[in-house]
């Protein structure tokens, strides 16, 4: 009993030792679409799906995904900001994108300003897939719904909870 007592004093003391951390956040299967152009939806074939990590600390924002189907071919791909879902915005920074092309991939990074950082938290941000279809952008995905990674203390905390008690079952 001594020992579990020890160490769990051990594992809450580190955790309050540790320096304030980042919370990265990750946005899965962001969906991307014409239903979600501003302000007018675009009718299209076009699909796509991204992901992206958001560091609220460092601003460090990785975006990856994929288009496929769309009707011109495409000639540029940005993240957006400042918009809510249904309004346009201006580009926050470029994304690499297979050009030319109406099936490909697109990936980025960039350093947020905390403002920014908050505006992409609240949901006011979005992936924009430009095509000679759409110039203006032929499907679009709303960044929405962040999860949190795990805390560190947290992962800890879990982990010292299971080693102490699969050992008291085998001490048992």
């Amino acid at each position: 009993m001594r020992t579990t007592v020890l160490a769990v004093a051990f594992a809450v003391a580190l955790c309050l030792a540790l320096p304030v951390q980042a919370t990265v956040w990750t946005f899965n299967n962001i969906p991307i679409d014409g239903a979600q152009e501003a302000p007018v939806p675009v009718a299209t074939t076009g699909t796509g799906t991204g992901m992206a990590t958001l560091n609220d600390v460092s601003g460090a924002m990785s975006v990856s995904g994929s288009f496929a189907n769309l009707i011109g071919t495409s000639n540029n791909a940005h993240i957006h900001c400042c918009a809510p879902p249904g309004t346009p915005a201006g580009v926050l920074f470029g994304l690499t994108f297979d050009f030319g092309v109406t099936s490909g991939n697109f990936s980025g990074n960039a350093v947020l300003s905390a403002a920014n950082v908050q505006n992409v938290l609240n949901g006011l941000t979005y992936i924009n897939i430009h095509s000679t279809f759409r110039p203006g952008g032929e499907i679009r995905g709303q960044l929405l719904n962040p999860i949190p990674e795990p805390a560190t203390c947290v992962m800890l905390a879990t982990g010292v909870s299971g080693f102490l008690l699969l050992r008291r079952r085998f001490r048992g």
